[in-house]
């Protein structure tokens, strides 16, 4: 699959190239490279192409300062509306583009979830999870589901009636979580590139161990899922993918403590 991290470096090598024209072909075409394009070309930069087949890069002498808001945080916008739906909250996710949101809200609602899109925010609904149906997922680059709401998906799947699989196409390891969810009294067994995720559980509280960003988003929702305490060890990777998240979820009421060592 294409790779966002090079497509972003290509492009910000080569926008410094004066008088060359680099093309590249087969780049991602996620909404993130979309935005890199008209944030490099708001400093003066020549960038076409960004979220087709081909991007187009015209080195430029130099690139100016310049004033730019930055896209909504899909990953986070995605993360906080499966965890109101797992949990059976209610609430209002603002400053989100649901245009890149698509898939993960086209398969919540194949499940039943209930919410609703006005402009530049969601409301969700209170649902019941133990109500709603399981799917069938695969993740893809975008505009497919996106492997960085797999763990997550794979919390509210645990709960929901049926069994679920979860295709990984993208990260072919990205199954560490499933371990310590299963410590939780969840039913997931993998097989090769697939997650087979039996719902209709009750999480219960236990001490687990996230291993990465988003692993460390999932295991928090099923805390908050689950009967009894849940204790998060290593959990500080989930400051480098989310603003102030345990401030938010204090915030909707939830009793969570961040503990340093």
């Amino acid at each position: 699959f294409p790779s966002v991290g090079a497509t972003e470096h290509i492009m910000m090598t080569a926008v410094l190239m004066n008088g060359s024209t680099v093309v590249i072909e087969n780049p991602a075409k996620e909404p993130e490279i979309v935005d890199l394009q008209n944030f490099l070309n708001s400093m003066g930069a020549e960038i076409e192409g960004a979220g087709t087949d081909i991007i187009t890069v015209k080195g430029v002498e130099k690139l100016r300062g310049t004033e730019y808001t930055i896209i909504p945080d899909r990953i986070e916008a995605g993360t906080y509306m499966i965890m109101l739906i797992a949990t059976g909250g209610e609430g209002k996710i603002e400053g989100v583009n649901s245009n890149h949101l698509k898939k993960p809200m086209e398969i919540l609602k194949r499940m039943g979830a209930k919410f609703e899109i006005y402009g530049d925010y969601i409301w969700v609904f209170e649902n019941d999870p133990h109500e709603l149906v399981g799917v069938d997922i695969e993740t893809n680059p975008y505009p497919g589901f996106p492997t960085d709401l797999q763990p997550q998906m794979m919390v509210l799947l645990s709960i929901a009636r049926g069994t679920s699989r979860i295709k990984e196409n993208v990260f072919k390891s990205r199954f560490m979580h499933v371990d310590e969810l299963n410590r939780m009294s969840a039913w997931i067994k993998v097989e090769g590139d697939t997650a087979i995720i039996r719902g209709g559980r009750k999480l219960s509280g236990a001490t687990v161990r996230a291993t990465d960003l988003r692993a460390a988003s999932a295991l928090l929702i099923a805390g908050i899922c689950a009967e009894g305490e849940t204790i998060i060890e290593d959990v500080e990777h989930i400051f480098r993918g989310y603003e102030k998240p345990i401030e938010k979820l204090k915030n909707l009421g939830i009793d969570v403590e961040y503990i340093q060592d």
